[in-house]
């Protein structure tokens, strides 16, 4: 047999569910956003600075593996090559180039560019240009 209980409610108790509830008021989201904001504000500005190092020496190292690739075709070739693609495919002009290329690819700087090569006064010069300011093997030896 079913038998129900029937209680009057005391209108001075308070309800059990809102004691039960928890959460976050909205001020407590904002002063956490505000916090995460502010070690991102101060975080920031130095892993920016340490990505700009890495791919400076991401680009010395570029710089480095080119020299030591056109080094390579003087000494084979006996003459400074004209263009860097002299350095991966096959030289005409040059009987003794190869059998492998002296760079399977042409790498590019630290920040995805292609380094501008010329020959000045009979010497390779790679450069690049970061922020406006432009590169060069010369600088960063």
């Amino acid at each position: 047999m079913l038998q129900f209980k029937l209680t009057q409610k005391n209108p001075n108790q308070k309800n059990n569910n809102s004691l039960n509830q928890s959460g976050m008021t909205l001020m407590e989201i904002m002063i956490v956003l505000a916090i995460i904001g502010a070690l991102m504000a101060m975080l920031l500005p130095q892993i920016q600075g340490a990505m700009n190092r890495a791919s400076m020496k991401e680009t010395k190292i570029a710089m480095s593996q080119i020299t030591q690739a056109i080094n390579g075709y003087q000494i084979d070739c006996q003459k400074i090559p004209t263009t860097l693609d002299a350095l991966s495919k096959p030289d005409a002009d040059c009987p003794n180039w190869g059998p492998d290329p002296y760079l399977k690819k042409i790498p590019k700087d630290g920040w995805g560019h292609d380094f501008t090569y010329e020959v000045s006064n009979g010497s390779p010069l790679l450069k690049t240009t970061y922020k406006g300011k432009e590169i060069t093997n010369e600088d960063m030896n």
